[in-house]
């Protein structure tokens, strides 16, 4: 297994690594702690951010834009330190996903799906499987991507006719973000072998450039054009038994205590509140954005309404305009308030996957009224990160005037990114569930999206 992958630049040109060259010695070293981790995102989007606009425009496939990932260390957050990782908890690697996210939205949302799946084996694996592919991803710094949308038919895992100690992935997937560019790619489908495990679902890490592994790079969505999520056709993918995660290869069984413990269900809301951080991050970027432009290049009104009452003068300056004050202030506010609320979802996230290891003894701890519990601030989150992202990202135009629309200026891009994403799954449902909750005390049951 290498840390490189390959593509046929005539399907989909791609942006060129060697641009961010520079990081990989600026970056040699990994952060101590979790402060330098959150700047390393922040250099991260420093670096991003000047030319957002442009890279999003031109609409490459992102091997620079993962490479950075790479060079900055933030695809090891989570690794063991024997290995070169941060063994850093899920609070700071949220921070750090919405941190990339301000600098671009779609890298930040790539660097989330990765943390996600990489992290998945922690969740679903038995303690020999964690320790093989956190070794791995970690020691050589790979990209996990994953084909698993939840809406598409599953895949359809066969036993292997020649080898019983293999299964068969074939099928297809309409998205699969990230996938493309990685190196590892997660994939999910539904065992159609007959016996008493006909139907289950089975994860496993396959090896991304391999000839049963297509891409079709028709990823062409209004918004997050630089996250590669377009389709994938899996065909006769081999994989051994004994990388099914969360089976036992000698029964060919799921681990009772492994997958059907509300443990193994953490993988959804987690994944819910990685969108939610990269929602924060857009959103805050584009008040900053905005605020950078009023600042240098918005001009104030020059008439007043003409009412006999009027004694005021114009405003000489945007800055001085009492609605653009008016409007920042209010934005930034609701930013202050979504952002504690995330933050406060994402410390939970963290201490539950911190009260129990992840050896198949201890996971057994998490009850299904704590899952529940964290289930449902999580969608609250969603619901105030939604409604405000969606409103910042619009109502910028308003403080920033009609010049502001220029293409070169890049502004609708934050509306874009979070409208597309938001549309992942219906935040209705959120809104639903959270009734439930404080009306009749009711938690989720855990599905896909919940």
């Amino acid at each position: 297994m290498t840390s490189t992958t390959t593509q046929d630049t005539s399907v989909h040109p791609s942006s060129d690594p060697s641009i961010y060259q520079e990081y990989e010695s600026k970056w040699s070293s990994l952060p101590s702690d979790s402060t330098g981790w959150i700047q390393r995102a922040k250099d991260v989007a420093a670096v991003l951010a000047p030319d957002a606009a442009a890279r999003e425009k031109a609409n490459k496939t992102p091997r620079a834009e993962v490479t950075l990932l790479k060079h900055s260390g933030l695809l090891k957050i989570f690794g063991p330190k024997e290995h070169g990782g941060g063994e850093q908890p899920w609070s700071v690697a949220y921070q750090a996903i919405r941190e990339v996210a301000k600098g671009d939205g779609s890298i930040g949302m790539l660097l989330g799906y990765h943390l996600l799946w990489a992290f998945s084996v922690s969740i679903l694996g038995t303690p020999t499987q964690i320790a093989k592919w956190t070794r791995l991803i970690t020691s050589q710094n790979l990209f996990v991507g994953g084909a698993v949308n939840p809406r598409d038919s599953d895949l359809v895992i066969t036993s292997d006719p020649n080898d019983p100690t293999k299964i068969v992935f074939s099928g297809s997937k309409h998205f699969t973000t990230g996938a493309a560019v990685s190196d590892l790619i997660v994939l999910e489908g539904a065992l159609t072998s007959d016996g008493p495990n006909k139907g289950q679902h089975i994860f496993a890490y396959v090896p991304t450039v391999q000839p049963g592994i297509t891409f079709s790079y028709n990823w062409d969505a209004i918004g997050l054009r630089l996250t590669e999520s377009g389709s994938a056709q899996i065909s006769n993918v081999v994989v051994d038994w004994e990388d099914a995660l969360g089976w036992d290869a000698s029964l060919k069984s799921p681990v009772p205590e492994i997958l059907t413990v509300p443990y193994a269900t953490l993988l959804l809301p987690t994944i819910q509140l990685v969108f939610i951080n990269f929602y924060l991050g857009i959103a805050q970027a584009a008040l900053d954005t905005a605020a950078g432009y009023t600042r240098k290049a918005t001009r104030p009104w020059p008439y007043l309404s003409g009412g006999e009452r009027e004694t005021t003068s114009p405003a000489e300056k945007a800055t001085d305009e009492f609605y653009i004050l008016q409007t920042y202030g209010t934005h930034h506010a609701h930013l202050l308030a979504a952002t504690a609320l995330v933050d406060r979802a994402n410390e939970a996230v963290s201490e539950l996957f911190g009260a129990y290891s992840h050896q198949r003894e201890n996971r057994g701890g998490v009850t299904a009224q704590q899952r529940g519990e964290v289930s449902e601030l999580i969608a609250a989150a969603k619901i105030v990160a939604t409604d405000v992202g969606l409103k910042v990202t619009s109502d910028v135009f308003e403080v920033t005037g009609s010049r502001a629309t220029a293409s070169k200026v890049g502004l609708d891009r934050f509306w874009r990114d979070l409208r597309t994403h938001t549309l992942h799954d219906p935040v209705a449902y959120k809104r639903r569930e959270v009734g439930r909750w404080v009306l009749l005390g009711e938690i989720p049951t855990p599905t896909w999206y919940t």
